[in-house]
């Protein structure tokens, strides 16, 4: 049986943030499309993991990427339309229980430009 993976997410001027939190992940997909992102893999113990979110608004999926760690798949994607906040990440107006808003990485967005495309730029090495 497959169960929705933990997952933490943020909004910046330009992209938008999500971070699914599996350890030791492997057969790792994540189909990021213009307003639906779909994430599956397993972890370490055969655990399979699915998650399908309806986006908010519309990303620019060629400009949109996901990084893989031993913790987490974190997914950066390029907003549509700049600079423009989003109250949630999902379509619906309703929190799963597995989503929360990433507090750590959540900040106003006034001069932090510089510091997004700092993390972008980190994110592209890998």
């Amino acid at each position: 049986p497959r169960q929705p993976a933990k997952t933490l997410w943020y909004d910046r001027p330009r992209y938008v943030y999500l971070e699914f939190c599996v350890e030791d992940s492997v057969d790792v997909r994540v189909t990021i499309e213009d307003q639906r992102l779909v994430f599956s893999c397993k972890n370490a113990d055969g655990v399979e993991f699915y998650n399908e979110i309806n986006l908010y608004a519309r990303i620019n999926s060629k400009d949109s990427r996901e990084k893989r760690s031993d913790r987490s798949i974190t997914c950066f994607m390029r907003k549509w339309k700049e600079k423009v906040a989003w109250p949630r990440i999902t379509k619906e107006n309703i929190k799963p229980a597995w989503l929360s808003v990433d507090f750590d990485n959540w900040r106003d967005w006034e001069g932090d430009e510089e510091v997004e495309r700092a993390m972008v730029e980190q994110y592209a090495e890998v």
